[in-house]
C-alpha cells in the first residue's frame, strides 16, 4: 500500500475486478475508501473533483477513489439523488446501491474479495443481474446493462429475467425520457464500439426502451422488404444485421451509426406499397436529421448518416449508374473535398450490402469501382479549363462535363477489363 493510502480502509471494486476475474485486460481502476472523511484525503494529497459526490484524485497515480457512500432518490432522472458519504457507511451498503451483482464485487489489498451479492457466481454463470430493486431509480441503468450484455455477449452473458422485468418497468415509467441526449449517445456510442452491437437494439427492444428513445429505429421492425433482395424480409433484422456487418468490417463507431439508421425511411411507406420502399432515401434523410438533432449527434456523423441514408442505393446501383449520375453523387457526398469522408460512406453501402441473410459474403465491386471513378473525375485537369476562359458559373459547368468525360473513359476500361 502506498503512502497515500496507508493506514486507510481501501477496496478495488467495479470494473476492474469484474474483468480481471474474466480474465479480460484491465483499463483503469476505481478505488473505494471506508470510514474517512474528505478532509483526510486532501490532507494525504488528493485532489477533489466532482459535483454530486466527493471522488478524489491519486497524487501519483490519478485513479479515482471515492468515499463509501449510499443514496436516496429524491427526483426523477439518473440525477435526482442524495448521497451520504459520511464515515459510517460500511462497504456492504455502498456495494449494495450498484447497479448489477457483476459490479458489486470489491477487493482487498491483499487480494482476497468481498462480494455480499454473489457476484463472483453470477460471473461464473453468465448473467447479468441486478443487485437489489433499488436498481429501478436510475433510468440509465437500461442502457448500461444493454452496453454490458452487448460487450459480453461473446463470453456468453445473458441478462436474468427479472432484471428484464425492472428494465421493462423502467422504460413504461416514463423516466427514460429525464436522460440526457449526452448521456443517451455515450452510451449508445459505447455499445455500437463493440464486435455484436445488434444485441444492444436487441435488448433495448426487448424491454421497450427503444421505442422511447429510438422510435425511428424501433418502427423498422415488422415492416417487410422485397425477399428478392432481402432473403432476411425485415427491415428490423436488416439493420440489425447491418450493424454487425459494419463492425466486422472493423468500421469506426461513425459508420457502426449511420449502419443504423441507413434505412429510416422504410418505417414511413405506406403499407399499401410494401414490400416495396420506392424513395425512401429521400424520406430517410430527415428522419436522420431529426434523430441526429435530438440525441446532439456529432456533426460529422451527421452528414455521415445523411450522405449513407440518401445515396445508398446509388452505391448498390453503380455499375448501372449513367456517368453524370456518377458525377452528381461523387459531388453531392463531397468525394473531391474529403476523401476520407467517402470512403466512410463506401464503407458503411457495403455493410449495408453484405447485412443481408446469406448474403454476408457475396462480391461488392461497386466499391472499387466508385472509388476509380472519383480517381478518375478527381484528375481532371482545372488549369486547364480555367485557361480556356471559364469563369464562375461557366467554369462549373465546364468543370462537370469533363468528369462526366473522365467517369466515362474510366467505365469504358473498367468495363473491358471486367469482362476479360
Amino acid at each position: 500500500m502506498d503512502a497515500a493510502t496507508d493506514k486507510l480502509e481501501v477496496y478495488l471494486v467495479g470494473g476492474a475486478v469484474r474483468d480481471a476475474l474474466l480474465g479480460l485486460e484491465v483499463h483503469e481502476r476505481d478505488w473505494v475508501v471506508v470510514g474517512a472523511t474528505p478532509d483526510e484525503l486532501t490532507a494525504r494529497g488528493f485532489r477533489q473533483v466532482g459535483n454530486d459526490f466527493p471522488v478524489f484524485l491519486h497524487p501519483d497515480t490519478s485513479e479515482e477513489y471515492a468515499l463509501a457512500r449510499t443514496e436516496r432518490k429524491t427526483a426523477p432522472g439518473h440525477g435526482g439523488f442524495e448521497f451520504d458519504t459520511e464515515a459510517r457507511v460500511t462497504l456492504e451498503e455502498d456495494l449494495e446501491r450498484r447497479d448489477l451483482t457483476i459490479n458489486a464485487i470489491a477487493q482487498r489489498p491483499d487480494g482476497s474479495l468481498v462480494d455480499p451479492y454473489g457476484g463472483h457466481d453470477d460471473l461464473e454463470q453468465r448473467v447479468l443481474r441486478h443487485v437489489s430493486d433499488a436498481f429501478t431509480e436510475d433510468p440509465l441503468r437500461v442502457l448500461r446493462v444493454a452496453r454490458f450484455a452487448t460487450r459480453l455477449a461473446p463470453l456468453g452473458f445473458d441478462i436474468d429475467v427479472d432484471t428484464m422485468r425492472l428494465m421493462a418497468a423502467i422504460s413504461a415509467s416514463g423516466e427514460l425520457e429525464t436522460l440526457s441526449p449526452e448521456r443517451v449517445l455515450s452510451e449508445t456510442e459505447r455499445a455500437l464500439g463493440h464486435d455484436q452491437p445488434s444485441v444492444y437494439i436487441r435488448i433495448l427492444r426487448a424491454c421497450g426502451a427503444l421505442g422511447v428513445l429510438f422510435p425511428e429505429v424501433d418502427a423498422l421492425f415488422g415492416v417487410p422488404q422485397p425477399a428478392q433482395w432481402h432473403p432476411e424480409v425485415d427491415s428490423g433484422l436488416h439493420t440489425l444485421m447491418v450493424i454487425d456487418a459494419s463492425a466486422a468490417m472493423g468500421a469506426g463507431t461513425d459508420v457502426r451509426f449511420a449502419a443504423l439508421v441507413h434505412d429510416l425511411g422504410k418505417a414511413v411507406t405506406p403499407e399499401s406499397e410494401w414490400p416495396k420502399h420506392h424513395d425512401h432515401e429521400a424520406r430517410s434523410v430527415p428522419l436522420v436529421a431529426a434523430l441526429c438533432q435530438r440525441l446532439r449527434v456529432p456533426k460529422r456523423w451527421q452528414r455521415l448518416a445523411e450522405h449513407v441514408a440518401e445515396y445508398h442505393t446509388h452505391c448498390h446501383r453503380a455499375l448501372e449508374l449513367r456517368p453524370k449520375t456518377v458525377v452528381k453523387m461523387l459531388e453531392a457526398v463531397g468525394a473531391f473535398r474529403d476523401r476520407e469522408h467517402f470512403e466512410r460512406v463506401l464503407q458503411t453501402c457495403e455493410a449495408d450490402a453484405r447485412g443481408r441473410l446469406g448474403l454476408e459474403d457475396r462480391p461488392y465491386p461497386q466499391v472499387d469501382y466508385l472509388r476509380g471513378a472519383c480517381v478518375a473525375a478527381a484528375a481532371v485537369d482545372t488549369a486547364a479549363i480555367a485557361a480556356e476562359g471559364h469563369e464562375g458559373k461557366a467554369f462549373g459547368e465546364a468543370l462537370r462535363r469533363a468528369r462526366v468525360t473522365a467517369v466515362s473513359d474510366y467505365k469504358r476500361r473498367y468495363t473491358e477489363s471486367s469482362s476479360k
